[in-house]
C-alpha cells in the first residue's frame, strides 16, 4: 500500500537520524507528549529532511496521513507545510494539521513562508484560529499575529483581539504573555494601556511584564515602570 510504503520510508529516515541524548532532553522540554512517541531528531536535521522531501512525490501522501505516530513526523509535517508556496493550499494544509498538534514545539515550528506575502488577507484566518476551541490552534493564531503584525502591518485591533482571550491552558496563556511582551518592545505606546488597564488575567499580565523586562529591546526606564504594574497577589512562575 502506498501510504504504508511512505510511512515506512519516512520513519526509517527519522530513526537513522536518532540522537537518544537529545530525545531525553526534548522529552523534558515538551512534557505534554508521550516519551515513546519521541525519536530524538534535532531541528536542523528535520529541516534538511523537509527540503529533501519537498520535491518528492511522497509529499502529498505524507501530508494526507494524519495523525502521525511520532513527534518528529509532526515536526516534518510542519516543515513541509512551511514550504508550500500557494497561499490557499498552505492555509488548507494548516487547517488540516492544526487539530493534530499536541505540543508547543510542533506548534511553534509551523511557520509558513508564504504568509509573509499575504498580510492583507491573513488576519481573516488568524481570527478564525484564535476563535478555535483547540489550544494549539489558538496558540498558532496568536503567534501569527506576533510574528507578522507588530511592525509595519500593526493595527490596534490586533492586541485587542489577543487581550480578549481567556483560557485555562498554560501554553495558550504563555503565548498571550509572549505576544504582549514582544508588543511592548515593538509598539510600546499602543500596547502599554493593556497592561496599565489590567486587560489580561492576572497570571498572564505578570508573565508578560516578566518577559518584557527580560528583553534588551525595552529601555531601563520602561522596565522600571512596568515593574510597578505587577499584580502583587499573583506570582509569575
Amino acid at each position: 500500500m502506498k501510504e504504508q510504503d511512505v510511512k515506512a520510508r519516512v520513519q526509517a529516515k527519522l530513526f537513522a537520524l536518532q540522537d537518544t541524548a537529545y530525545r531525553d532532553f526534548q522529552c523534558k522540554l515538551t512534557p505534554s507528549i508521550k516519551p515513546e512517541t519521541v525519536i530524538g531528531v534535532r531541528a536542523p536535521a528535520i529541516r534538511t529532511l523537509a527540503k529533501e522531501y519537498a520535491k518528492s512525490p511522497d509529499v502529498a501522501v505524507f501530508l494526507s496521513m494524519l495523525p502521525h505516530a511520532y513527534y518528529e513526523e509532526n515536526n516534518l509535517h510542519a516543515a513541509l507545510i512551511g514550504a508550500i508556496k500557494d497561499y490557499g493550499a498552505c492555509v488548507a494544509a494548516v487547517d488540516a494539521f492544526l487539530p493534530y498538534v499536541d505540543n508547543w514545539a510542533t506548534c511553534d515550528s509551523l511557520k509558513p513562508a508564504v504568509f509573509k506575502k499575504q498580510l492583507a488577507v491573513l488576519p481573516r484566518e488568524i481570527e478564525r484560529w484564535i476563535g478555535s476551541a483547540q489550544p494549539y490552534t489558538i496558540r498558532f493564531g496568536v503567534e501569527m499575529l506576533m510574528n507578522h503584525y507588530l511592525d509595519a502591518a500593526f493595527d490596534p485591533s490586533y492586541p485587542a483581539m489577543v487581550a480578549a482571550l481567556r483560557s485555562e491552558e498554560y501554553y495558550v496563556n504563555m503565548m498571550i504573555a509572549w505576544y504582549f511582551a514582544t508588543a511592548l518592545a515593538k509598539q510600546y505606546d499602543a500596547v502599554l494601556p493593556y497592561i496599565e488597564g489590567r486587560r489580561l488575567d492576572a497570571w498572564t499580565h505578570n508573565k508578560a511584564i516578566q518577559k518584557a523586562v527580560e528583553s534588551y529591546r525595552i529601555t531601563d526606564e520602561q522596565k522600571a515602570y512596568l515593574r510597578t504594574l505587577k499584580i502583587k497577589s499573583v506570582q509569575a512562575e
